[in-house]
């Protein structure tokens, strides 16, 4: 499908300016055209009635130039006629509007008149405006008996008609070509002219895009090449970019300053538990010492998923094309070694590039979490719409409407207790929508028709 209407600033701006310059053309080609016709109307109304003055006065017109050029314009005419009767195709064919216009010329003049008719006929209708047409050697042209005659009379005191015929001028075809061509230089020089202003606007904050989306891809401690100081366009646009580089930086300087933190984090709680893992080696008693090292081994994993979480989204590992069934099939296989009721459902060939270790890691809470709450988890890849979908459904009891949106938060999770052979730390979910996020993709849960929940990472 052709996309008609432009998503840049660039061309949005242009397209509008375009669009009202049409419309004002538009307009103004109206008014030209119509002030053209009311000059051609006053034009033959005005020659109509010059021939009736000069007839009736029986002398010459003044001879002020302009009263030279009616003069000559009446002579091209037909000759002047007077009969006893009005036509009637001149009765039938009578324009009030013009009849009114011409009686007030006439009546500006002092010319007398007891009626006046004017009414416009076809040439071929006409036998004397032919014969005068073709004394002149004119009735071959193309279009000449397609023309019109404007037929107008005068009734003096004795009852006779005094008639006056005359062609219609054409409609000038300069009009319209002075109006495109008007069109054509407007267009030009505005809409040139603002698409190179804009350009030149637009230009950096193309730029300072396609920066953004490269800094937010970019691995950890790493910032895209700045952009040149003295950028082409206005000083706003300047300042604009130059305040986008300090903040990508201060953030950058504050992610790694997280990482550290983190590493010192795991490092210093991660000793000490290793330490208490080997001391509770030394109870005896042999319940009191599985317990205590299953919240060792407890804290010590929550631990990692902490990490994980906070690392996720930095992680410096390129992504790279796989084949999600075949990445999906070998997950579900692990679990199966380990006894887990896990199932393949449908499968549909998607090739993707992802981050292989992530998808793995959101997949296998995904899995894990379908199995804690329900007997049997089924794993299925599908294509919507061009975006990869890898389901995890279980037919466990579901998660309340109102609560599906925070099952998503950390450490909120459906079962009270902290036990994670019961509920986990509430960090699985969490971890697998921000490595959704990261392949940018979201991860979406929704309660199954015939039971049981759906979660769903979509990867465009």
């Amino acid at each position: 499908m052709i996309r008609l209407w432009p998503r840049s600033l660039l061309g949005q701006v242009l397209l509008w300016t375009a669009l009202a310059l049409l419309a004002a053309q538009g307009i103004s080609a109206v008014l030209l055209y119509r002030a053209a016709e009311e000059r051609r109307e006053a034009e033959m109304l005005n020659t109509a009635a010059f021939r009736f003055i000069a007839h009736e006065t029986g002398r010459a017109a003044p001879r002020d130039r302009q009263s030279q050029r009616r003069e000559r314009r009446a002579r091209r005419g037909p000759p002047m006629a007077e009969i006893a009767s009005l036509p009637d195709i001149v009765a039938r064919k009578r324009e009030p509007a013009r009849e009114e216009a011409l009686g007030a010329i006439l009546a500006s003049q002092n010319i007398p008149f007891e009626e006046i008719a004017v009414a416009r006929i076809a040439l071929a209708n006409d036998a004397t405006s032919l014969a005068w047409l073709e004394r002149r050697g004119r009735e071959r042209a193309p279009d000449a008996r397609n023309r019109t005659v404007m037929l107008a009379a005068i009734q003096r005191d004795d009852g006779a008609w005094l008639v006056s015929r005359q062609l219609e001028r054409r409609r000038e075809p300069r009009v319209w070509r002075g109006i495109v061509l008007q069109t054509a230089i407007i267009y030009i020089v505005l809409v040139g002219g603002l698409a190179l202003l804009l350009r030149r606007t637009t230009r950096p904050l193309a730029d300072l895009t396609r920066r953004v989306e490269e800094f937010g891809r970019a691995p950890a401690g790493q910032l895209p090449d700045d952009l040149p100081e003295k950028l082409h366009g206005p000083e706003d646009v300047q300042r604009l970019v130059s305040a986008q580089q300090a903040m990508e930086r201060r953030i950058a300087a504050m992610l790694n300053e997280k990482d550290v933190m983190l590493g010192a984090i795991g490092h210093d709680l991660k000793t000490p538990l290793a330490a208490l893992r080997i001391r509770i080696e030394t109870v005896e008693d042999d319940a009191e010492r599985r317990k205590m090292a299953a919240s060792v081994d407890d804290l010590s994993q929550t631990l990692d998923d902490i990490l994980a979480l906070a690392r996720i989204g930095r992680a410096g590992q390129p992504p790279e094309r796989a084949e999600l069934s075949t990445l999906v099939t070998a997950i579900v296989e692990e679990f199966e070694d380990m006894g887990a009721q896990v199932e393949l459902g449908p499968m549909v060939r998607i090739v993707r590039p992802v981050q292989v270790t992530l998808l793995r890691r959101a997949l296998r809470n995904l899995v894990s979490n379908a199995l804690r709450y329900g007997e049997v988890a089924t794993v299925s890849v599908a294509e919507e719409g061009g975006a990869a979908l890898l389901r995890v459904e279980d037919n466990g009891p579901g998660i309340a409407e109102e609560q599906i949106g925070a099952m998503m938060e950390p450490f909120i999770r459906g079962e009270a207790s902290r036990n994670r052979a019961t509920g986990g730390s509430g960090l699985g979910l969490a971890i697998a929508r921000a490595i959704a996020e990261s392949l940018g993709g979201e991860l979406v849960l929704a309660n199954r028709p015939e039971g049981g929940l759906r979660a769903e990472i979509r990867i465009p």
